[in-house]
């Protein structure tokens, strides 16, 4: 188990990436921002097919149709260039001179220049005419290949699921190397907070989670992953408190009707990861007595859900249970 100052410690020192693979292999490098010169380029009706139409099957290109003698298109090649190379790779530019090229722009019935036209999968998809202002060209650009940060939110989202399947695999450390990177990328997401969070408590680093998850802004400390694992620890804490498990069992041995230790050995063995029998002890004792501690082995029930989530088997198979003692 690798110490706080690796994974946990230093949880915005990490690069996104969502090539790490299952079984433990170390997350790869994220590929370094395309250039200016990788993304803006001249070119031919020899090389058209290859750098616009082949191109433009892995990514929108803009084709600016320009001449040597237009203004508009002197005007518009700075603003166009600068847009292009803050898309950071969304989309690529090639440039095409109509006097030194004029059959592709004439196939194209291209009348007056400057004129951008934007080819996805190797097909024209829409265009502009005319030196338009940067706020126009981006807008244009965010049309074609979806607004900024797009590609960024989905690339998080396969880190996360990533992540989560390695955490549910018991490979915490490259789990929680993912769970970093993305807090670097977006540090208040709160996904990614309760999952460092979780990691930090399978690894036992109970104080280090509570500092992790305290001092959270508002809006992100009130989100459902982030409560669940503060409840959890809650819960962790509370369990400490309750006594010898096997005690709480030799107790049980001798008198089955002793609910009070069935509720401790319950939530001693759902901190244990015994989600199941812990369910069990509390569905026992609805079955035995409702009325004790005012329906409070339903209402524990409904907390360890509210850690578990809907998804664990654990909960699904106590709702099912519980279903059947509520409505018999």
């Amino acid at each position: 188990m690798s110490d706080y100052g690796n994974p946990y410690g230093g949880y915005g020192n990490q690069t996104m990436t969502a090539s790490a693979q299952l079984g433990g292999a170390p997350a790869q490098p994220q590929s370094p921002a395309p250039t200016a010169a990788e993304l803006i380029k001249d070119t031919t009706t020899a090389n058209f097919a290859r750098d616009v139409m082949e191109e433009s099957r892995k990514q929108p290109v803009l084709v600016d149709f320009w001449a040597p003698w237009c203004g508009p298109c002197r005007q518009l090649t700075p603003i166009i260039e600068k847009a292009v190379a803050e898309a950071g790779g969304r989309v690529k530019l090639v440039k095409m001179n109509i006097d030194d090229h004029p059959a592709i722009p004439g196939q194209l019935g291209i009348q007056s220049i400057p004129a951008v036209v934007a080819f996805v999968d190797g097909r024209p998809a829409d265009g502009f005419m005319g030196a338009l202002p940067e706020s126009q060209v981006k807008a244009f650009i965010d049309k074609i290949a979806g607004p900024a940060g797009a590609d960024q939110a989905a690339e998080i989202a396969a880190v996360l699921e990533e992540a989560a399947i390695l955490l549910g695999n018991g490979d915490i450390d490259h789990a929680a190397q993912l769970f970093a990177a993305v807090i670097q990328a977006d540090p208040d997401n709160g996904k990614a907070l309760a999952g460092m969070a979780e990691c930090m408590i399978v690894a036992n680093q109970h104080q280090r989670a509570r500092e992790l998850l305290s001092n959270l802004p508002a809006e992100v400390a009130a989100a459902p992953e982030i409560q669940a694992q503060n409840k959890r620890l809650d819960q962790i804490e509370e369990a400490r408190k309750l006594g010898d498990p096997v005690a709480l069992e030799h107790t049980l041995s001798l008198n089955p009707d002793d609910h009070v230790a069935r509720m401790n050995l319950a939530k001693i063995r759902n901190v244990e990861g015994r989600r199941d029998e812990a369910a069990e002890h509390l569905l026992l004792i609805m079955k035995r007595d409702r009325t004790f501690e005012d329906d409070g082995a339903r209402k524990q029930l409904l907390q360890f859900f509210e850690v578990w989530g809907p998804k664990e088997p654990a909960t699904i198979m106590a709702r099912r249970k519980l279903s059947s003692i509520l409505f018999s």
